[in-house]
């Protein structure tokens, strides 16, 4: 039970597996495994949530932060010996979050199965929402500004491209498409100087 906290990097690293694997692999497997394994990656990664929600229920709700080794030292900067951490961690906000990411991102993996029947890019739109949930968890559960400030920025990224998705349909449908998307962009840009500016 002491040890569940060592799993919250687990929480984005599963979506993780599932993007890379439909990326990769996508379309050989074909739409029905590209996208029962997006699908699955939501759901064990809420699962994953649901574990570190009990371990914080057992122990008085005290926060607990998480520096997975294999990430130890991945950003220093210059002679100044100025090292930024990857740190998750694990409190009541942090949870609560996950399990909302997780658990809508679960519905949404399962209602797009049947609602992206038949579309020749079904593995990569099944890719692109893993990769919004492995953001979106990075933005959760990150314990210092630059880890929220790359969560928030991959979340904008997602956006544009799921936004933009069907871009090429119709003449006027994917022309709107586009449009959208853009101007998700942008408004996401202004959002991001506001962030720089806090930090």
């Amino acid at each position: 039970m002491e040890n569940l906290p060592q799993l919250v990097p687990l929480v984005v690293f599963i979506p993780l597996v599932g993007m890379t694997i439909n990326l990769i692999w996508g379309a050989r497997l074909g739409e029905k495994w590209a996208g029962w394994i997006g699908s699955a990656a939501a759901i064990l990664a809420f699962l994953v949530s649901f574990l570190l929600l009990t371990y914080l229920t057992g122990n008085n709700y005290q926060s607990v932060v998480v520096n997975p080794p294999f990430l130890d030292g991945w950003l220093r900067i210059g002679s100044a010996n100025l090292e930024i951490p990857w740190q998750q961690r694990v409190d009541t906000l942090s949870v609560t979050m996950m399990l909302v990411v997780t658990g809508v991102g679960s519905l949404i993996h399962i209602y797009a199965i049947g609602y992206m029947h038949g579309d020749e890019r079904f593995p990569r739109f099944f890719a692109f929402l893993n990769m919004f949930l492995v953001f979106m968890l990075i933005l959760v559960t990150g314990n210092n500004f630059l880890m929220m400030f790359v969560g928030w920025e991959g979340v904008g990224l997602c956006s544009y491209l799921l936004i933009g998705f069907w871009f090429d349909k119709t003449r006027g449908v994917g022309w709107k498409n586009s449009l959208a998307a853009r101007k998700a962009m942008i408004l996401n840009r202004i959002g991001d100087f506001g962030m720089l500016m806090g930090i």
